[in-house]
């Protein structure tokens, strides 16, 4: 048993175990958009790779609850126009 060994499951509380499903999308779209498009011959190539992806595609077109289910650019776009006033 796992709390025999002093070892906790990774599911979390009980019931919560559609918590991982945001984390699991993620890896997916990471997994199909950079991982399996080519090969890298340094980890340093995958790792800049892997944070492009992320700021210019994922964190930007990707819709935020705390920016009022907005994506980056639309929150930028629409205060910039209030802002300009």
């Amino acid at each position: 048993m796992l709390s025999d060994n002093g070892l906790q499951g990774s599911m979390g509380r009980v019931g919560a175990c559609g918590g991982n499903a945001a984390m699991e999308s993620f890896f997916s779209m990471l997994q199909k958009n950079v991982l399996d498009r080519q090969r890298w011959s340094t980890q340093e190539q995958l790792r800049l790779a892997i944070v492009t992806w992320i700021e210019k595609t994922y964190h930007r077109k990707r819709r935020q609850r705390r920016l009022g289910k907005l994506t980056p650019i639309e929150f930028e776009t629409i205060n910039q126009a209030v802002y300009a006033v």
